[in-house]
């Protein structure tokens, strides 16, 4: 916890220290994104026809896989994946474009310790590009996480179900068992995409390679992420409700908008990128924490590292951990 305090103490000094440039890249690039994910929250679940679609697609699947139905968490994580794939969907184009770039701003901005807005051409694409095959990458990790921890789940539920234990009365139970295997497994790949995300801009490497080299830098540091995203992660969710408090409900009362609900919806939207811009920050500075120790265990008796060999000027797909002794 001390080391997870100085992160953030950390994080909040370099907010402040450079506060117009990181505002300013609140306010221009990651606002139309926190005004989509928010908007998405409120609005799609009243307007979309996409999200019943979904929510009974994985309905059947569920039934289909030998879930209980009368579990109220399979209920519950039902509801919140069609929500978040139907969100995920209208907002693609505003993470693929402002989201990115202000993530590369910042990321250019604390990798050199010169922000500069707008940043050169060049090292914009040599940062854009990286962030992006990424991003692509994360989502395709996230995706097989899902698919892991439901794998997992149908197989633990119809073995016990087979073993006499699919009684109503410990469905409850086996909820909590569940629920809790689906959010280790879903947090460890959030936090690991994160990583990688920042690592690449960092280092100027995407794709699976910067995946692979954030699963060996958190080593041993899993506690210390889950707890810098602990913290980011429920004041994002209290913006979230703020939104849908002041600025749905107000609209869904008076039956028209109203320029004030607007001001108040853009403030809010932007209070929202100003905790994008901080969870940035903050990865940037466990990412330098985790590569100034990373070679070395916590016995200081190993190192590790990834390399990968070069052919004709080219990066070679081979790519290989290796195990020095001191």
């Amino acid at each position: 916890m001390e080391r997870t305090g100085r992160i953030m103490r950390r994080s909040v000094y370099t907010f402040l220290q450079q506060y117009q440039f990181f505002t300013s890249t609140a306010a221009l690039l990651v606002l139309p994104f926190s005004a989509s994910i928010l908007l998405s929250q409120a609005f799609l679940p009243f307007s979309s026809p996409l999200l019943p679609v979904i929510h009974d697609r994985l309905q059947f699947l569920f039934k289909a896989a030998g879930f209980p139905p009368s579990s109220q968490f399979f209920t519950i994580l039902n509801l919140k994946l069609s929500q978040t794939i139907s969100s995920s969907i209208f907002t693609l184009p505003f993470t693929i474009s402002f989201l990115l770039i202000g993530k590369a701003c910042i990321i250019q901005a604390l990798n050199h310790n010169k922000p500069g807005f707008p940043p050169s051409f060049s090292s914009f694409i040599s940062l854009y590009c990286p962030l992006l095959i990424t991003y692509i990458w994360n989502s395709l990790l996230i995706l097989s996480a899902n698919a892991t921890a439901f794998s997992v789940l149908f197989i633990a539920f119809n073995c016990l179900e087979g073993l006499g234990y699919s009684s109503p009365n410990f469905v409850p139970f086996l909820s909590a068992a569940a629920a809790i295997l689906y959010s280790i497994i879903l947090a460890n790949s959030l936090i690991i995409c994160n990583l990688a995300l920042v690592l690449s801009g960092m280092e100027r490497c995407g794709g699976y390679i910067a995946i692979l080299k954030a699963c060996v830098m958190i080593r041993g540091r899993t506690s210390t992420a889950l707890s810098l995203a602990l913290p980011i992660n429920l004041a994002l969710a209290a913006v979230e409700a703020l939104f849908q408090y002041r600025v749905v409900r107000a609209y869904h009362i008076s039956g028209k908008p109203r320029s004030s609900i607007a001001l108040e919806g853009l403030f809010i939207a932007y209070m929202y990128s100003i905790l994008v811009v901080l969870d940035t920050i903050v990865s940037c500075i466990f990412f330098k924490r985790c590569k100034r120790g990373c070679w070395t265990d916590q016995d200081g008796t190993h190192s590790y590292r990834i390399e990968i060999a070069e052919e004709g000027g080219k990066a070679f797909e081979n790519t290989r951990i290796s195990e020095e002794l001191p």
